[in-house]
């Protein structure tokens, strides 16, 4: 096996810390069983890979044709086969064309890229299955590092809204007939922190000279904690009726 996809391997789901932060606590939200899961705005697989250890076939979807190619060897070297877990190449607003309904569907850090969010929640309900369920992770639009007054930028990639709050998630789900049941604050001030930290030495040394530091910095990663007093992030559950 090539040495890259060896560490990629031993070492997911990578060196973002606030990847890990939510590959450790959004899964508690996800349900148990032989569920069909949808994970939109798939990433590096992270959520994938733990919707799938809790019994889901998994479909991921991302934008980027390179994501979805390395994430895709990546998961097959990890012995998962497509059926158990597959990723496509999807623009997020093409999802009507997706024949297929699923019994929770996950979406973290991508919707505060996306201008048309309302629309896309509605895609979201309507593939839903009844009593199925909606995770959403977002940045939490009050936090320092968010605050910024963007609220309709061009949609280049970047963001294009500060994020969320608890009231800017009622008003673009409960329109849709999502009811949200839960709120999970993520991204403690250590957390953010060491966070800030790896991420200024990785911009100096690369991900290969920054390894040493992070594996220093990883204990202290297990001291983050839910619900901090000013999240990074803000995720919900919403169900759908």
């Amino acid at each position: 096996m090539h040495l890259k996809l060896l560490a990629k391997r031993i070492f997911f789901p990578g060196l973002d810390l606030h990847t890990r932060c939510r590959f450790r606590f959004l899964p508690e939200l996800f349900r148990t069983g032989r569920l069909r899961t949808l994970d939109a705005g798939s990433g590096n697989g992270a959520l994938s890979y733990a919707a799938f250890r809790r019994g889901s076939r998994v479909l991921g979807v991302s934008f980027s044709a390179k994501e979805v190619a390395d994430t895709n060897v990546l998961f097959r070297a990890m012995g998962i086969a497509p059926a158990d877990v597959e990723f496509r190449q999807m623009n997020i607003y093409d999802l009507n064309s997706l024949e297929d309904t699923f019994d929770q569907i996950i979406c973290s850090e991508t919707l505060e890229h996306i201008k048309r969010d309302g629309e896309v929640v509605q895609m979201f309900a309507k593939l839903l299955r009844p009593g199925g369920r909606l995770i959403l992770c977002c940045p939490h639009a009050l936090h320092p590092e968010h605050a910024l007054g963007r609220t309709d930028e061009p949609e280049t990639g970047y963001h294009v809204r500060d994020g969320y709050s608890i009231e800017s998630y009622h008003a673009l789900l409960d329109s849709s007939g999502l009811v949200i049941t839960t709120v999970l604050g993520l991204g403690s001030p250590l957390l953010c922190n060491l966070d800030k930290f790896l991420r200024e030495v990785r911009l100096r040394v690369g991900d290969l000279g920054a390894f040493p530091i992070f594996l220093l910095l990883l204990p202290l990663v297990l001291f983050d904690y839910r619900n901090p007093k000013m999240p990074f992030s803000l995720a919900v559950v919403a169900e759908k009726a």
